[in-house]
C-alpha cells in the first residue's frame, strides 16, 4: 500500500486476494450460478442491506459527511477502464431509486484512495497521472516467488479536486509514493502515507498551510489510517519485521517498490502520533481499521481465521484488544468498511453475490447494535 495505494494496493492487492479463491477455471453453468448470498443469517448487525455495483472491482466506498453521496474507486476492463478510477454516486434512498456513479477522476494513469472534504463539494484522491497516461506496470510476482505483494508507485501524488473532476491543487510533492489519505472529522487535517523519508510512514498535513508532521518513525508499513470521530485518535495498519530476516526482506522490497501486505495489525495513536498502541496481536492480515462512531471500538478486516489467506471477514473489537467479535461472513472478501457520520448507516465492499467471479461490489446497510 504504498505508492499505488495502499489504496491501489489494498484495492489491486487485496482485491487479488480477495478473487484468490477461484482457483479453477469454472463452466458456464459454474459461472451463472449465485456462489454465495447476498445477507448472511449471522450478520445480526446489518439491516436493509443492499448491493449498489454489480461487476468490475468496487472498492473504498467512503460517504460524504452528510452521509448523501460515496465515493470509490472502480476498475472493469470490459467497461474501459483498465485500472482504478475515481467515481462518485448519490446513496440510494428508496429501494426505486438506482445507484449511478459518475467518474471524477482524470481518467489517466492509476488512482486510489479518495475521501469527501466536508463541504461535499471537493475531494482528495491518490494518482498517478502526472508519470504518464496509461497504468502503471503491476510488478512480476514470479520474481518474488510468486508472493503476494502490493506496487508502491512513486508517481503516486495526492491532489485536490472539486466532485466536477477539476483538479485544484497537487497536495503532495515529494518524490516517492504519497496515497493512502484521509480527514480529520473538521476536515482541516489530511493523514496518508509516504515513502519520502526511506521508509513507509504516516503523515499529517494541514490542509491551509500545507505544514506537515511526521506521526510514525518504526520500521515497517504504516497505512490505511483514519481519525476517530472526536478527532482525538487515529488509527491504522502496520508491518512491524522483527527477525533480521523479517528486516532483510522488507528492506529489499522497499527498495524495488513493493511490499508484502501478509502480516499487518491495527495499532492506535493520539492524533499528534504521541501513546501508540497495538490493538490486535492476531497473525496474518489485521488491516482497513476504522473507529465506530463511538470514537472507542473499532472494526476492521482480517484473515486471521484462515492459514490459506482467506476468507477476510468484518470483526469489531475494543482498543485494548479484548472482546472480539465476527460481524461478517462472506466466504470471499469483506472489507474497506466505513461508518456513516451520523452513524447509522455502514458501507463496505465485498465477493458476495457475485455469481461465482472475482467481481468485489459496494454494499450498504442500517447498523444495528
Amino acid at each position: 500500500m504504498k505508492s499505488s495505494y495502499i489504496s491501489a494496493f489494498l484495492v489491486t492487492v487485496t482485491l487479488v486476494i480477495a478473487g484468490m479463491h477461484t482457483g479453477r477455471a469454472q463452466t458456464k453453468a459454474e459461472h451463472a450460478r449465485p456462489a454465495d448470498t447476498l445477507h448472511y443469517p449471522e450478520e445480526t448487525h446489518f439491516r436493509n442491506l443492499r448491493q449498489l455495483t454489480f461487476g468490475g472491482d468496487n472498492a473504498e466506498a467512503y460517504f460524504s459527511y452528510d452521509g448523501r453521496y460515496l465515493i470509490f474507486q472502480r476498475t472493469n476492463a470490459k467497461e474501459g477502464l483498465p485500472c482504478d478510477q475515481i467515481f462518485i454516486g448519490k446513496v440510494p434512498q428508496t429501494a426505486a431509486e438506482p445507484f449511478q456513479p459518475r467518474m471524477v477522476s482524470t481518467g489517466k494513469g492509476r488512482t486510489t484512495c479518495p475521501y469527501f472534504l466536508p463541504d461535499g463539494k471537493h475531494i482528495i484522491y491518490a494518482s498517478t497521472h502526472l508519470g504518464g497516461d496509461s497504468c502503471p506496470p503491476v510488478p512480476d510476482r514470479s520474481k518474488y516467488g510468486n508472493r503476494y505483494i502490493w506496487p508502491l508507485y512513486d508517481s503516486y501524488d495526492i491532489f485536490l479536486a472539486d466532485t466536477s473532476g477539476r483538479i485544484i491543487k497537487q497536495l503532495t510533492n515529494a518524490k516517492g509514493y504519497d496515497a493512502e489519505a484521509t480527514l480529520s472529522p473538521d476536515g482541516k487535517t489530511m493523514i496518508y502515507t509516504s515513502d519520502k523519508d526511506g521508509d513507509l510512514d504516516l503523515y499529517a498535513m494541514d490542509l491551509a498551510t500545507g505544514k506537515e508532521k511526521k506521526l510514525t518513525n518504526t520500521l515497517g508499513y504504516d497505512g490505511g489510517a483514519w481519525f476517530s470521530r472526536d478527532g482525538k485518535k487515529i488509527i491504522w495498519r502496520a508491518s512491524r519485521p522483527q527477525t533480521p530476516e523479517e528486516v532483510t526482506e522488507y528492506k529489499e522490497l522497499l527498495a524495488a517498490h513493493l511490499v508484502a501486505p501478509t502480516r499487518m495489525e491495527v495499532f492506535t495513536a493520539n492524533a499528534d502520533g504521541s501513546n501508540v498502541q497495538q490493538v490486535t496481536r492476531l497473525g496474518n492480515a489485521n488491516w482497513a481499521p476504522v473507529f465506530m462512531p463511538d470514537s472507542r471500538r473499532i472494526l476492521f478486516a482480517s484473515n486471521h481465521e484462515y492459514k490459506r489467506g482467506f476468507p477476510f471477514n468484518l470483526y469489531t473489537i475494543n482498543p485494548d484488544g479484548s472482546g472480539l467479535q465476527k460481524i461478517s461472513r462472506d466466504k470471499g472478501f469483506d472489507a474497506f468498511a466505513m461508518f456513516s457520520y451520523d452513524g447509522k448507516k455502514l458501507v463496505f465492499c465485498s465477493n458476495r453475490n457475485n455469481g461465482g467471479t472475482r467481481d468485489t461490489n459496494i454494499f450498504v446497510a442500517d447498523w444495528t447494535e
